[in-house]
């Protein structure tokens, strides 16, 4: 069975994706209300973008009450890692070293910030002297 692959929210959707996953299920008016602290939007925008997003399976939708009730439907560190990877290969050739030099180089990195890069660094090597290699790699 194929899973079909998640769908790339637009910046709007993100943007209450955001909300969802900081506040989990929420109303239409809540939504609104947390959006509209960061920029002017109208309900009638926020409630189409919701069902559009219901459309696109980026949300679920309770129907129960009168007042429906919506939440994530994908998860926060999978869409990040869906949009991250599309962004590494559309703007970096899928470099991740290239993301990451522009990243460092282009601001000051704080002592600390630095160090759990460095235990990041550490971690994935470990990973990846532990981790067998796949039947792919071993051809």
């Amino acid at each position: 069975m194929n899973k079909l692959p998640a769908p790339k929210p637009t910046e709007s959707e993100l943007e209450i994706l955001q909300v969802l996953w900081q506040h989990g299920p929420s109303t239409v008016r809540f939504v609104n209300d947390e959006l509209s602290k960061k920029r002017d939007v109208g309900y009638t925008t926020t409630l189409k973008l919701l069902q559009l997003m219901l459309e696109k399976t980026l949300v679920f939708r309770d129907d129960e009450s009168k007042t429906h009730i919506y939440r994530a439907a994908v998860r926060e560190e999978e869409t990040q890692g869906l949009l991250l990877d599309r962004f590494v290969e559309s703007t970096f050739g899928g470099s991740a070293m290239k993301l990451v030099m522009q990243a460092l180089g282009n601001r000051r990195t704080s002592q600390e910030e630095l160090q759990q890069i460095r235990r990041l660094l550490n971690d994935i090597e470990i990973k990846n002297d532990t981790t067998p290699p796949s039947t792919d790699e071993a051809l």
